[in-house]
């Protein structure tokens, strides 16, 4: 089992498994339509779909096999803000995939890509990965610019490869391996948190 130190800390957030009590400060972004447009088959959710998507989080707390997903709050003063995730995807290939989710009242700052740095360090330094890819819908531009700011490359651009609510849309694929993020970081002079 995998399963980092909580809180993770970071400059200005503490990453942390989500509780029931998360329940408000989830709900308030997934019912969301600017926050949910782009995830496939997602509407904005009620309050009880969001309980159950909290409930369904409450046990992401660790990876123990392949398949697992680790969901972690990332919490400020203001609250919970929004989550990032890694999905292990192949424990032979040391390959994992992230996410991330943030309530636009706390867009522009930068919190969603320290969450996700911090995530990466964990994977890349205490999972062992040995490459960690993230997938967007072509126009979803915000979540193109957060991979690339993390360092993330473009490997490719999947034409018409997924129906997106009914229509044949196009998915972006960022990834990075792990020499080339613990080069990034000591090229930025950071360590780990």
């Amino acid at each position: 089992m995998f399963q980092p130190s909580y809180p993770m800390r970071t400059p200005r957030l503490a990453l942390r498994p989500i509780t029931v009590d998360d329940l408000d400060d989830v709900h308030a972004w997934q019912s969301r339509p600017d926050v949910v447009q782009w995830m496939a088959g997602a509407e904005p959710r009620t309050r009880e779909q969001s309980r159950a998507s909290v409930l369904a989080m409450v046990g992401e707390d660790a990876l123990r096999a392949e398949g697992d997903c680790l969901t972690l709050a990332a919490t400020t003063e203001a609250g919970v803000v929004g989550t990032v995730e890694l999905v292990w995807r192949s424990e032979q290939d040391r390959t994992a995939e992230l996410g991330y989710v943030f309530h636009p009242d706390h867009g522009g700052r930068g919190l969603a890509t320290e969450a996700a740095a911090a995530l990466l360090d964990w994977g890349f330094d205490q999972l062992g990965l040995h490459r960690v890819y993230a997938r967007c819908h072509s126009s979803n531009a915000a979540s193109a610019r957060l991979v690339t700011r993390l360092g993330m490359r473009q490997e490719a651009h999947h034409v018409e490869s997924y129906l997106f609510r009914g229509t044949w849309a196009d998915q972006l694929v960022f990834a990075i391996l792990a020499q080339e993020w613990r080069t990034r970081q000591q090229q930025a002079g950071t360590t780990n948190p």
